[in-house]
């Protein structure tokens, strides 16, 4: 039990089962392209309504 709590304190106290994903998300990076949820939940409605609609006339 030891040697699992000395690694957790050598990994800056990450989960080891996150294998590396909590780097990923934590940083910002200024050249990367980003997208307001909002307009992706906007856009998926409005294909959906396309979809909707052109199988409710063809």
């Amino acid at each position: 039990m030891r040697k699992f709590m000395d690694m957790a304190k050598k990994s800056g106290g990450r989960l080891v089962s996150s294998a590396g994903l909590v780097n990923y998300y934590d940083s910002e990076d200024r050249r990367a392209v980003h997208i307001n949820p909002v307009h992706v939940i906007a856009i998926s409605v409005a294909i959906g309504v396309v979809i909707f609609l052109l199988n409710s006339f063809y």
